[in-house]
């Protein structure tokens, strides 16, 4: 079975919007889309013609920077549209589910819940680790999407690829696997794009938000079997990337640039090393989870004091004490060596404090 066959029926039947960019076929002068003959004055960026709507050269670059074809590609604004399409594609509003593992990454939910979805959850171990059994178990006949996220946000866990593999294996004609790796960069894991070829039921969420630096030009990538990309290209808007955001992917796909995020890649996961064990011997911390992303996931004896410190100090962590499992729980961001010091300095600050 096709796993498109999963999706809404009314979305598999519809007659998609065709732009004027994409019924464009080379032509030199371009008529067909009501656009500005001549770019603004008050710009030096020509941006008066609309962009491609899967920029060819985009496609092809996230395809080899990713190991997969071109033609299971999407390319959208973060991963969040993408989130938001799959969710759209799949659920029938007030009858299907999504299945998530918390404490996790909470759009998941909330695109489930904007198209009144039901949200059905499997929470981690005590652990921070999958319960695959319990998951699994979970799952019903109106279950469509599975989100899986690893490295794990707010955890920083790591999914093995052999589960990945033997949960997509369970699902087969019953659920899309959705495997989300914004952090990827950071942790010395396979992809589960490895896996597509061998299971059309796994999607793969990639962004340049994180270790690319990207993050105000939100370009994100979806890869899946091109029946799956086909069929969220429905429903996407017309034009979902602008052109400035556009070029700034294909530069970060340049050889020069994709050094360049390796080295920045790997300066943070050893910051990550040196400063997780500085924070565990501070005294308001309890635990510090162990983390493949960047940033640490840090319970203290009181967290919402030490937050309230930290915002004094000029220094903002994000509070994910409300999620399962994580009472007293901040999540940092790694920043500069620099800005780490700051951090310290104002947890030492905490413990004079008390």
């Amino acid at each position: 079975m096709s796993i498109v066959a999963l999706a809404r029926p009314e979305i598999r039947a519809l007659k998609p919007y065709s732009s004027a960019r994409m019924e464009a076929c080379g032509g030199a002068v371009m008529l067909n889309a009501n656009e500005a003959p001549l770019p603004a004055a008050a710009t030096d960026l020509a941006l008066n013609r609309y962009p491609e709507p899967q920029p060819g050269a985009l496609l092809d670059g996230f395809a080899a920077l990713y190991g997969v074809r071109a033609e299971q590609v999407l390319v959208g604004r973060g991963s969040d549209e993408a989130i938001d399409l799959l969710v759209r594609a799949f659920c029938r509003a007030g009858s299907d589910a999504v299945a998530i593992c918390p404490p996790t990454f909470g759009m998941y939910a909330v695109s489930a819940r904007i198209q009144d979805a039901q949200v059905v959850e499997a929470p981690l171990t005590p652990q921070f680790t999958l319960d695959i059994e319990a998951l699994l178990g979970a799952i019903t006949a109106q279950t469509k999407l599975v989100f899986v996220c690893t490295p794990n946000n707010p955890t920083g866990g790591v999914v093995p690829l052999a589960t990945i593999a033997h949960l997509a294996q369970q699902l087969t004609d019953r659920a899309l696997l959705v495997v989300d790796e914004a952090y990827l960069d950071f942790a010395q894991t396979p992809s589960a794009a490895t896996l597509l070829d061998r299971h059309a039921n796994i999607a793969v969420l990639r962004t340049l938000s994180k270790a690319h630096a990207l993050a105000a030009a939100r370009v994100g990538t979806l890869l899946a079997a091109p029946e799956v990309i086909a069929l969220l290209r429905r429903i996407q808007a017309p034009y979902p990337l602008p052109t400035p955001c556009i070029d700034a992917a294909l530069a970060a796909l340049s050889p020069r640039a994709l050094r360049d995020t390796a080295l920045r890649a790997a300066s943070l996961v050893r910051e990550r090393e040196r400063l997780a064990p500085l924070l565990r011997h501070l005294p308001p911390v309890r635990e510090v989870l162990a983390s493949a992303a960047n940033f640490l996931c840090v319970r203290f004896r009181d967290a919402g004091a030490v937050y309230r410190r930290l915002l004094r100090e000029g220094v903002i962590v994000r509070d994910v004490s409300y999620q399962p499992g994580l009472a007293h729980c901040l999540r940092i961001t790694l920043g500069t060596p620099q800005e780490n010091a700051r951090l310290l300095a104002a947890l030492h600050a905490c413990e004079v404090a008390s």
